[in-house]
């Protein structure tokens, strides 16, 4: 194991355990997987010890308004409990009642960002129900890490996601799997050029091949790179393997290993 530098995951997926089950079994579903792990935090820190990663920054999302508050608070718990070795982002809707109350609420619980899944929200990344959340993210410097790509739907393609980037070019994204989930070659070419977007590897890595994962990466530059493995959906130890296996040099490895989640997130 390569050891070098800490390793944080910046892309981990984690649930209240009353809707445990069925949020895992839906995230499965989604990406026509049978997810790995649990889901619980408890899953997370103990085999993401054994993979070697230090510390990890988790999240869910709303899949309606009124979950927003609830989602927020379980994960603010949760980090409040692990302080060590959890950092939290919180959650948005697009149709909430109150935008500003739900950011600032978030924000006053000490979230380090937000997370949105357009493709499970099922609003486009560019739709006005976001404009409003965008603003006051660019207003207070919150970094939004969002689902992109799907080739089977045009929620979050690059086609929608470049142009919000060039029009917002004070708010930062972290366009999840690479930029574009089962899209990465376009992803890349659309969106290499926006000094606002970084891209995690989490569901990228394990499906692209060591060439084609140093090409993307490369392409984007390491300096926008941020290693996730969207636990509970893969192998930890596997995830950090690959990762390992890249032939990055030192400083591309330790910027991808966490010090572009710090930067970003302000860790």
């Amino acid at each position: 194991m390569i050891k070098n530098f800490p390793l944080y995951d910046a892309h981990c997926h984690i649930y209240p355990h009353k809707i445990l089950p069925r949020a895992v079994l839906a995230t499965g579903d989604f990406y026509l997987e049978k997810p790995y792990h649990d889901g619980t935090v408890e899953q997370l820190i103990s085999d993401g010890e054994k993979a070697g990663i230090d510390r990890f920054i988790v999240q869910s999302v709303a899949t309606t308004p009124h979950q927003v508050k609830s989602i927020n608070e379980f994960i603010a718990d949760e980090v409040d409990k692990r302080s060590d070795k959890l950092i939290g982002l919180g959650t948005i809707h697009p149709e909430s009642e109150d935008m500003r109350a739900d950011i600032m609420h978030l924000k006053n619980l000490g979230l380090h960002g937000i997370k949105i899944h357009p493709d499970i929200q099922h609003f486009a990344v560019d739709c006005k129900g976001f404009e409003e959340a965008y603003d006051i993210c660019e207003e207070l410097g919150l970094p939004v890490l969002m689902h992109t790509g799907d080739k089977r739907y045009d929620f979050s393609n690059p086609n929608r996601l470049s142009p919000l980037l060039k029009r917002r070019p004070g708010l930062i994204v972290i366009g999840a799997h690479l930029g574009g989930w089962s899209l990465w070659e376009t992803a890349v070419r659309y969106l290499y050029d926006f000094e606002n977007l970084y891209v995690d590897t989490s569901s990228a890595l394990c499906y692209i091949g060591k060439e084609k994962a140093m090409e993307v990466i490369r392409t984007y530059g390491a300096d926008r790179v941020l290693f996730g493995t969207d636990y509970p959906l893969h192998n930890l130890s596997n995830e950090v393997k690959i990762f390992e296996d890249l032939p990055l040099d030192n400083d591309e490895r330790e910027k991808i290993s966490y010090l572009n989640a710090k930067k970003v997130y302000g860790i």
